[in-house]
């Protein structure tokens, strides 16, 4: 089968500047190109990386792209931009893969293969509007239900497939557990719930004072951050506990990110984002590394990571909401005996997302395309 997978304006693959659907389409088409199909992966073109490459039998095409504006419309004209760029070097296909909001309508079913539309963010409407998608395909069945919703004539071309551990690279070092350790990885932006972590970060101290709290991923704009003015907004919250926040700033390396993960006793992820997280990857990877996690209560979460001794959730809505974060990250560390199950529960639920089954599953939707070439 000849796949192409057609990325975003923003980032480069390998992933150099973050970006998790990046990252997961990387993983993806390795693993198609292992077991025999065609796969061309279409990306950024920056940070030095050549314009044609061949990774893990993948050939990587990179076109010039942009770093993400602050500007919602700059960003939507610098997209356009790139994707008619891509569609003049797009080769046909059996079925073409893409996570971006022009794609659908700009390439053409007939000339390029069928489109396989990725959604990653809670839809905004815009489904109705890819009547040319061969599939809507999302990471959870929320996202799932609200295209149905949305756009009731594409129920039928809506399919749900999780999103898979992109990476099992470990750190390149041995790392030992701070069991005292909470984690958490993403981007520095409002809808993450950093501050809410911060204020849940100042009770917990109260009744734990050893514990730490380390803040992993970039502020930048161009990163999908908030931006200066909302890390001087963490800072100033972070300020009073002193030297139980770190900040590390961003970090792509994935060696280092296990090691992050692999050293932290517990991540919290207390996404606000309810018209925005489809199923982020972040919580699966720390549960790779045996790290229990603490969620908000996103629709979301009910698929991935789940309901299991792995996890807690809290109600990201209640006007207690961080001293119910504080309690979950307490209780989580508090406990040792408690934890190593907790732990070993983690791992065992990581591996039912590897990419070799989530890639079959891939595989199995693309075959039933109409309209392939093959």
């Amino acid at each position: 089968m000849k796949i192409a997978i057609v990325q975003g304006a923003f980032y480069p693959v390998p992933t150099r500047r973050g970006g998790a659907v990046e990252k997961i389409w990387f993983a993806l088409g390795r693993e198609f190109a292992r077991r025999g199909h065609d796969v061309t992966h279409y990306s950024r073109l920056c940070d030095g990386l050549p314009e044609t490459e061949l990774i893990g039998g993948v050939r990587h095409v990179r076109i010039q792209g942009a770093d993400t504006p602050g500007s919602r419309l700059l960003q939507k004209w610098r997209d356009l931009r790139y994707t008619l760029r891509v569609a003049r070097r797009l080769e046909p296909a059996d079925v073409v893969v893409t996570h971006t909001f022009w794609a659908p309508l700009v390439l053409s079913p007939r000339r390029h293969g069928p489109l396989w539309v990725h959604v990653q963010r809670y839809p905004q409407g815009q489904m109705v509007l890819y009547r040319r998608a061969a599939r809507l395909q999302t990471v959870s069945r929320v996202i799932a239900e609200a295209i149905a919703r949305q756009t009731p004539s594409a129920r039928a071309r809506v399919c749900v497939i999780p999103n898979p551990l992109p990476s099992r690279a470990g750190p390149a070092t041995a790392v030992a557990r701070d069991p005292r350790l909470v984690l958490f990885v993403g981007r520095l932006h409002p809808e993450k719930g950093v501050e809410l972590l911060l204020q849940a970060a100042a009770i917990a101290l109260r009744s734990a004072p050893g514990l730490r709290f380390r803040i992993v991923g970039p502020s930048e704009t161009r990163f999908g951050g908030g931006g200066p003015v909302f890390q001087s907004r963490l800072e100033a919250l972070a300020a009073p506990l002193g030297a139980a926040v770190e900040f590390t700033g961003p970090v792509f390396d994935e060696a280092e990110l296990a090691a992050h993960f692999a050293s932290a006793a517990v991540f919290a992820y207390p996404s606000l984002a309810g018209k925005g997280e489809a199923s982020p990857v972040a919580p699966l990877e720390a549960l790779a590394r045996g790290c229990p996690v603490v969620t908000s209560d996103l629709a979301c979460f009910d698929d991935t990571p789940g309901i299991g001794p792995f996890t807690r959730r809290f109600d990201h809505t209640a006007a207690d909401a961080a001293g119910q974060l504080a309690a979950a990250l307490v209780d989580f560390t508090a406990d040792r005996t408690a934890w190593e199950l907790a732990s070993a529960a983690a791992e065992a639920r990581a591996r039912e997302f590897s990419v070799e089954r989530i890639a079959g599953e891939y595989l199995a939707g693309f075959a039933g395309l109409p309209g392939r070439l093959t």
